[in-house]
């Protein structure tokens, strides 16, 4: 059977360019520490009439366009977000119906910032089921809806977008090997209180903001910085290479003094660690997904390079993939 890969990256950035500025005084800071803190100078907010599924669907059209393939093409279609349209329906039933992916069994997943390299792990899984099935992986969130203005730990972080990869058949690379981890016992580390079965949206949630995004900064930092180093490394080895093979890093983009202490720790400082983090901050599940359309569209990425991508964040969740790079189709 021929390897599974990515053919082709998307991915959509709302117009709406937010600046430390804005965001730092209804936080009690300012931009020189936003950007001291985070290396974050700005974040784009979707506007009013835009929800998960508009980005979504148009990061799905230019990883579509990019490869040449038509929606009704499309086998799978996964979407990756914690910010969906509404509970019901799944937000990629919305998307399908936007891009016209009329034959594509669809369906969501919530792994926060891991999402994306979950979603390619279960495109891989369903193509070696079913040869030559081209699966459509976006990941998207919209984290401006969920924010505390008032809150200087996530406020500054957070912004909205969307990223998408087609899955599929390649004639050699390709995915080498998958690492996913979930730790439930650290999920207060980042929440969401209100808004589901044991804790219905009600009057008194809103008045308490239970709506909001929360995390425990310092929590998640240790989380990351005691279990991804060592998660990669295990990847990178199973799939029968050194880090120092390892030519593109591309990380969830939580923070940039964090990525800095990881790059460090994970011993990949020869590696190019591809970063968007300072454009469009944080954007939860899509923040993989960005970044890797930024390196390939750039021009970095080139066939036969061995990338490794990272996610990681709320559940608590670590999602990891190291793959040899397939030229554009």
């Amino acid at each position: 059977m021929s390897s599974i890969g990515i053919l082709s990256t998307g991915s959509y950035v709302p117009e709406r360019i937010v600046s430390g500025d804005e965001v730092a005084g209804p936080a009690g800071v300012t931009a020189e520490w936003i950007e001291r803190k985070t290396q974050i100078v700005e974040r784009r907010y979707a506007a009013p009439d835009q929800a998960t599924s508009d980005l979504a669907a148009e990061a799905g059209r230019r990883a579509l366009d990019a490869a040449g393939v038509a929606a009704g093409e499309l086998r799978y279609l996964i979407v990756s977000t914690s910010t969906p349209d509404s509970p019901q329906p799944p937000t990629s039933y919305v998307v399908q119906d936007a891009i016209g992916a009329t034959n594509a069994a669809c369906f969501d997943i919530n792994v926060v910032c891991s999402g994306f390299v979950y979603a390619l792990a279960l495109a891989r899984a369903l193509i070696a089921q079913e040869p030559g099935a081209l699966v459509l992986v976006v990941a998207a969130d919209v984290y401006s809806r969920i924010l505390d203005v008032e809150d200087s730990k996530t406020v500054v972080l957070l912004g909205d977008g969307a990223g998408a990869a087609l899955v599929g058949a390649v004639p050699e690379g390709g995915f080498l090997g998958m690492e996913l981890s979930s730790h439930g016992s650290a999920r207060h580390l980042i929440r969401v209180e209100a808004g589901g079965s044991r804790v219905p949206v009600s009057h008194d949630t809103v008045d308490e903001g239970g709506h909001f995004f929360r995390m425990d900064g310092r929590g998640v930092r240790d989380f990351v910085m005691e279990n991804v180093p060592g998660a990669v490394q295990a990847l990178v080895e199973r799939a029968g290479h050194k880090l120092d093979d390892v030519q593109h890093f591309v990380p969830h983009q939580a923070n940039g003094v964090l990525l800095t202490q990881l790059v460090a720790k994970a011993g990949l400082d020869h590696a190019h660690t591809h970063r968007t983090l300072e454009l469009y901050g944080n954007t939860g599940s899509a923040s993989v997904a960005l970044a890797l359309d930024a390196a390939n569209r750039g021009g970095h990425l080139k066939g036969g390079d061995l990338v490794l991508l990272a996610g990681f964040g709320g559940g608590m969740s670590l999602g990891a993939t190291v793959l040899r790079w397939t030229p554009a189709r």
